[in-house]
């Protein structure tokens, strides 16, 4: 006969956490939402460490480039999109990695013969305005001066005037020498008041640049994630089908972690997977795994080698798995039930897997919740679809701003790849939508709002981290009555605005 599981399967929405105990060192300056992305060895810490625990999911809708340099900013991940070309998704990964950095290798490059017209087209081209004058045109030649917008007026030069004729010369240019530290570069901008610095070669060629508002950026934005180079973190998606392809190229081009997008991961197609970038790289390439709903899932893909492993099947708001297949789980149950195969995996071999709860969420309590039942942190769609740097229109509809949001399973994504059994090359049926979303501004005070109120509930739960919330968090189940007595009721609303939900 099959198995019945005993307790049916709950979601977030049925639960509350019921107050503890607070101090008064309990107050949400206070609280730290680090977590650990990839596994590690008992007494260890892991090799990479969010500052806030969110990262955006792997759709076209979602993870674009201006979205992964905006989450890094605020200390998440993003993955970006595998549904696409290898050549493109590389090209993407590369793109968010040059958006950042300490030392940025000179991607707009003349010699002093190109005119003002190929100026123009190369800012149009790569979208910044600083050009450095090389010998030869290219990023390591002989620097002979640089290119601002303040050099030159379109409407009243003619586009064919040579660049050495408004260059700023190298006689000119306060320069750093090849071998400074970081911290000396930024100490000349600011004693210069310089927007950038060109630093050479003792020979006079040219190294790289170090610009004045990644200086501001990181004082803006202390949390921020950065590589080793001061690059923004990045992540990228990657399927069961030309992993031995995509993989290496994504690699090359910087990605700092993988994810294989998948709606169901208890399969052989993600072990390979995982075994190919296990044979080719070692544990030097971080790949994440995914989604299962219980601990038998969760045990497979940590045996496989997993770096972490996310949860949920037909919880996310496009996405109509359940309800075309009949399988999933609540995605609440499903958290606790791999949550606690995770501590006891820790228990039993000393390495510890971090869980990603992807999909479910629908207010923002329900990230504390989840975290409280054991996710080391959320992968979420919906709400940054609405932001302005996701990569999807804003449109007006019946008067209102929305922004499009598809799922990878919809006819409009056709990622047959993520539903793949090993079958035919196709999506042979749905198991997404396509729709719109609230429009809901800049990813930065989105994420600034929810994050308070994560932090508040922690407080009131006693908690100044999140392992702290999960030893002390107490959850109650709720009826329906208890959810109808939650919200407004029994008035009449003013402004029904701050009654919506993010997700």
């Amino acid at each position: 006969m099959a198995h019945y599981f005993d307790e049916p399967s709950h979601t977030f929405s049925e639960y509350l956490l019921v107050p503890s105990y607070s101090s008064a060192s309990c107050s949400p300056q206070n609280v730290s939402l680090k977590s650990p992305v990839c596994k590690f060895r008992k007494g260890e810490t892991s090799p990479l460490t969010m500052s806030i625990p969110l990262v955006s999911a792997v759709m076209q809708s979602v993870s674009g480039e201006k979205l992964s340099a905006a989450l890094a900013r605020e200390g998440g991940i993003s993955f970006l999109f595998v549904s696409q070309s290898i050549e493109s998704q590389a090209a993407m990964v590369r793109n968010v990695k040059k958006s950042k950095s300490g030392f940025v290798r000179s991607d707009n490059n003349v010699t002093p013969q190109n005119t003002m017209a190929d100026i123009m087209e190369l800012k149009a081209t790569t979208g910044h305005s600083t050009v450095a004058v090389t010998e030869d045109g290219t990023p390591t030649g002989k620097l002979l001066g640089i290119v601002t917008s303040r050099d030159y007026r379109p409407s009243r030069m003619d586009p064919a005037t040579p660049v050495k004729e408004f260059m700023t010369p190298i006689e000119r240019l306060v320069t750093g020498t090849e071998g400074i530290t970081l911290t000396e570069a930024n100490d000349i901008i600011w004693e210069h008041k310089l927007n950038a610095l060109p630093i050479i070669t003792r020979d006079g060629n040219m190294s790289s640049f170090v610009f004045r508002k990644d200086y501001d950026s990181h004082k803006e934005n202390p949390g921020e994630l950065l590589d080793s180079q001061k690059r923004y973190v990045v992540g990228a998606g990657i399927n069961t089908r030309d992993y031995e392809e995509r993989v290496p190229a994504l690699v090359e081009a910087g990605a700092d972690i993988l994810c294989i997008d998948s709606s169901e991961g208890f399969t052989e197609w993600q072990a390979r997977t995982i075994a190919f970038i296990r044979s080719r790289y070692g544990d030097s390439v971080k790949v994440g795994a995914g989604n299962v709903v219980d601990g038998d899932g969760f045990r497979f893909l940590a045996d496989a080698g997993a770096d972490f492993v996310k949860v949920g099947i037909g919880g996310g708001s496009i996405c109509i798995t359940r309800e075309a297949k009949g399988i999933g789980r609540g995605q609440a149950t499903a958290v606790r039930d791999v949550a606690a195969a995770r501590d006891a995996y820790f228990k039993e071999t000393g390495f510890y897997v971090p869980v990603c709860s992807d999909g479910g969420i629908v207010l923002d309590y329900h990230i504390t919740l989840a975290l409280a039942m054991g996710a080391d942190f959320c992968m979420l769609g919906r709400y940054f679809a609405r932001c302005d740097e996701s990569p999807t229109s804003k449109v007006l509809i019946n008067g209102s701003y929305m922004k499009e949001y598809w799922g990878e399973g919809s006819a409009r994504a056709r990622n047959w790849q993520r539903y793949d059994s090993g079958g035919d090359a196709k999506l042979t049926f749905e198991e997404g939508v396509d729709s719109y979303v609230p429009y809901a501004g800049s990813l930065h005070h989105n994420v600034e709002q929810t994050l308070n109120k994560v932090r508040s509930t922690m407080c009131n739960c006693g908690a100044l981290s999140i392992p702290e919330l999960r030893e002390k968090a107490r959850l109650t189940l709720v009826s329906a009555a208890t959810l109808a007595e939650g919200g407004a009721h029994d008035v009449m609303l003013k402004d029904r605005t701050y009654y919506r939900s993010f997700e």
